[in-house]
């Protein structure tokens, strides 16, 4: 978290001034929306709405709020789009709320934790990354209002077709209109699986994937061409599969920053080469009568 905003009602606004002291000397650019006059009493709403605004907007990475109890905060600020507000009293619920949650703003109460306290839950909130992994899908499934008008991109080699290639097809699907699905050529594969790959050649794979209905297009692609595709879809979001981190796929496949990345986990025990496994391991391919 290189940016974060704060806000707080009348109640919170001492205990505001002391997080946002420690936010800065952790190298964080603190945007204050105050108010700065605890004496001044303020409607909630409208503070938990700006800062909402601006987190939906992506103009900071995350934002911090602080009311009585932090629970009139919490409400007014989850009506934004992609805000994840999560209500936070105790220590052992500020890492969950980031790592299983995503949560990217932290609502306090100036009632319930003191200054300590509330430093100590700061502190492990921004310290504490989003787990990615199982949790991916189902944070995705809190917002269903921003996904009008995007364009999901995915792309692989799609050969032998398993429930986990299913599940993540229909989870790119979930977060926009468009699902475009781009299948690796035969010699694209044959250089990164080897000569006896694929089992299937590229027509028939993108035959396959044409009859699922919520596939929207597929067309073949040679790996080199990635970035000249990007460009060309203009893509809102990527869906990648496997145990990558979203800045790693982004830096290993020079993903343009104003391209999402979501990371769908691999299903266990579901895969092309472990089906391939199987059928070697059939002793006889003769039908028993």
């Amino acid at each position: 978290m290189n940016s974060m905003a704060i806000a707080s009602d009348h109640n919170g606004v001492q205990l505001k001034e002391k997080v946002k002291k420690f936010l800065k000397e952790q190298g964080i650019l603190v945007v204050d929306l105050g108010p700065y006059d605890p004496n001044n009493k303020v409607d909630y709403v409208d503070y938990a709405n700006q800062l909402g605004k601006i987190v939906s907007n992506n103009d900071v990475d995350s934002g911090i709020l602080i009311c009585g109890t932090g629970v009139g905060m919490s409400i007014a600020a989850n009506r934004n789009n992609n805000v994840r507000a999560a209500l936070v009293h105790n220590h052992f619920t500020a890492p969950k709320c980031r790592e299983h949650n995503d949560a990217n703003v932290l609502c306090l109460g100036s009632w319930i934790t003191d200054e300590t306290e509330t430093i100590k839950i700061v502190s492990t909130w921004i310290g504490t990354d989003f787990g990615q992994g199982r949790h991916v899908k189902r944070v995705e499934k809190l917002d269903t209002s921003a996904k009008v008008n995007k364009i999901i991109f995915t792309n692989g080699v799609f050969d032998i077709l398993h429930s986990g290639h299913i599940e993540l097809l229909r989870f790119a699907k979930s977060l926009g209109d468009k699902l475009i699905v781009a299948i690796n050529s035969d010699s694209s594969v044959k250089k990164i699986k080897g000569e006896n790959r694929p089992i299937n050649c590229e027509k028939d794979r993108k035959s396959v994937l044409e009859s699922i209905s919520f596939i929207d297009e597929v067309f073949v692609f040679e790996e080199s061409n990635t970035i000249e595709i990007l460009d060309k879809i203009k893509p809102n979001i990527i869906v990648k599969g496997g145990e990558w981190t979203k800045d790693q796929v982004r830096q290993r496949d020079k993903i343009p920053d104003q391209i999402d990345i979501k990371i769908f986990p691999l299903v266990k025990n579901y895969s092309t080469t472990e089906t391939i496994n199987k059928i070697k391991e059939i002793e006889s391919w003769l039908k028993k009568y």
